[in-house]
């Protein structure tokens, strides 16, 4: 028993060494979103920061609201890739650590 608890303590070290790795890796991406069929496109980082917007000129002409409510969409489309990005870079770091029945993450 001593043996099994030493090599999940393992385990748990690397993975929580894999999770911030991960994480660290993450927070280095760009993400795009879209809205309006590319007409307005968002840049975000892993970390949420909008770094870059880009507006067709076309859209400049239309109404305030409907440019708004595009550029509104961009962010959420780019939030949303971002979230499944990072889903699934994080999802394989559990495999193959070996808990106990009745064990689950986070402790």
């Amino acid at each position: 028993m001593k043996g099994a608890l030493g090599d999940l303590m393992r385990q748990a070290q690397k993975m929580q060494t894999d999770l911030q790795d991960a994480q660290d890796e993450i927070a280095k991406l760009e993400v795009v979103g879209e809205a309006g069929a590319g007409m307005v496109r968002v840049t975000i980082t892993g970390r949420h920061d909008v770094k870059k917007l880009e507006i067709d000129a076309a859209l400049m002409e239309d109404e305030k609201e409907m440019l708004q409510d595009l550029i509104a969409a961009a962010i959420n489309d780019a939030n949303r890739r971002l979230e499944a990005v990072s889903k699934d870079r994080l999802s394989g770091l559990t495999t193959g650590l070996n808990l106990p029945s009745g064990f689950k993450l986070p402790f």
